[in-house]
């Protein structure tokens, strides 16, 4: 069932109501404009403190530029509109339908995530010690885990009530875990070592822990629903300070979740500037016939292996579903899949100007240099040669610059969905992103300019470059 969107509590500053919609601003002029592009990428970070807010802001947004929401537990069929999104817990997908397939119509696809590492209330979460009240949390993905400490920490994510109906939630600041003073333990600025378990509680109220300092019946009573009718919850911290510009010409956003939210952005303003034409069931703004397709996983940073994943069903079905509206089974499906590709998009890696080292030596990408193609021997990327003359002919079309990142050998590579996706469907796939600072800390960076030339590119490979 889909999720309800939470009141504000009237109690005080540790609830907050969900941000009202902002002001619109053409897409197209975005896409263009890299201080509209910053204000879309901040905005968008601001409303989605969380997986399954990211998704629901995605909905919201798209339904303003003309999708029609469907739901997956009805069927789809030949009314299948020509714009339309599906939301699956904390993901979205979106499309673009031709008037009428050609023969060699493909699904252009660009996939992202809506997840960032973070820790996530653990079940009865509060607890007591000297005092103070305590929330029980578990280390969600991979964050560098010092970026937790001294900072104001929201709640955010869904709770599910009896019925099954999820109701979206989020606190202001009402959190932090501090680190301990250098007066108690000398060795803290040498080998700073966080234990997952003792280390990172955060600190939520001054008490013992008992049914007053109950976070579930508090969430609940910001959400509006009865404390009795709870039966579980996806609740996540995020930091609360607001996404800013920095730097000599401020050209610089600090900000959580850029990982991968920037991409996501990217991809929603490339696909809100796509033009439907008057038919109501046009080209879309494609000008190849192709099906153009939007999708945001989540649970990318815990390996993808859910429902709502790249890993899981999501995608292959949404596909197949937009295929039989258009008429398209059985073997001519297998072909248009096989003539499908899809751009993983997902921050990538900047040279640090203080690590270097870490770099490969020869291929630097920094920030400020446009969007990064992602090469890795291991296949941690999806990234082959067909592909790689796919993102050229795209960011070509798009006149945007990009550059290449590769892993220094005796460096640990990451990896996306790209992989997964390119296994699960078997089409050509390229890992792309804008490239950041500070990955998984609680507070990245990445420069302005990149992420207008990604939406560019995106835009281009989705009109038929």
């Amino acid at each position: 069932m889909p999720e309800t969107p939470a009141a504000a509590d009237p109690s005080g500053p540790a609830a907050v109501a969900d941000p009202s919609p902002r002001e619109a601003r053409p897409a197209a002029s975005a896409l263009r404009d890299a201080d509209a592009y910053a204000c879309e990428l901040m905005d968008y970070v601001s409303a989605s403190p969380s997986s399954y807010h990211a998704a629901a802001e995605a909905a919201r947004r798209l339904a303003a530029a003309g999708f029609t929401a469907l739901d997956e537990a009805e069927p789809w069929g030949p009314a299948t509109p020509q714009r339309g999104c599906a939301v699956r817990d904390g993901a979205i997908a979106a499309w673009v339908l031709p008037e009428e397939p050609g023969g060699a119509s493909a699904f252009r696809i660009v996939g992202s995530h809506t997840d960032s590492p973070a820790l996530k209330l653990k079940p009865a979460a509060q607890m007591g010690r000297d005092g103070f009240a305590l929330l029980g949390a578990e280390v969600y993905g991979g964050p560098l885990l010092n970026s937790f400490l001294d900072r104001e920490l929201g709640l955010a994510g869904r709770l599910v009530t009896r019925d099954g109906t999820g109701h979206l939630v989020r606190t202001g600041p009402i959190a932090r875990v501090a680190q301990v003073a250098p007066h108690l333990d000398r060795s803290v600025n040498e080998s700073l070592h966080l234990d997952r378990q003792a280390h990172l509680a955060p600190i939520w109220a001054l008490g013992d822990g008992g049914a007053a300092d109950d976070v579930e019946a508090h969430l609940c009573e910001i959400a509006g629903i009865d404390r009795d009718d709870l039966a579980g919850h996806d609740i996540l911290t995020y930091p609360t300070e607001a996404p800013a510009r920095f730097g000599r010409r401020a050209e610089f956003i600090a900000s959580s979740r850029l990982d991968n939210l920037s991409s996501v952005i990217a991809s929603l303003l490339a696909l809100e500037s796509l033009r439907a034409d008057a038919g109501g069931r046009g080209a879309g703004g494609t000008a190849s016939g192709d099906v153009v397709v939007l999708v945001a996983n989540d649970h990318e940073e815990v390996g993808s292996g859910t429902r709502s994943g790249a890993a899981g069903p999501f995608l292959e079905q949404v596909l197949r579903r937009l295929a039989r509206a258009l008429g398209i089974t059985g073997e001519a499906y297998e072909a248009m899949l096989a003539r499908s590709t899809c751009l993983s998009a997902d921050a990538a890696h900047s040279v640090h100007p203080n690590y270097g080292q870490l770099h490969d030596p020869v291929v630097r990408p920094v920030l400020g240099g446009g969007p990064v193609l992602k090469i890795n021997a291991q296949q941690r990327y999806a990234t082959d040669a067909t592909g790689q003359a796919l993102w050229e002919r795209a960011c070509a079309a798009a006149g945007a610059p990009h550059q290449v990142f590769v892993s220094n050998n005796a460096v640990p590579c990451g990896t996306t969905i790209g992989p997964i996706t390119a296994q699960r469907l078997g089409i050509t796939t390229v890992d792309v992103g804008q490239p950041i600072l500070s990955m998984h800390s609680q507070r990245e960076m990445c420069a302005v300019v990149d992420g207008p030339w990604l939406a560019q590119a995106l835009a281009a490979y989705w009109a038929g470059a």
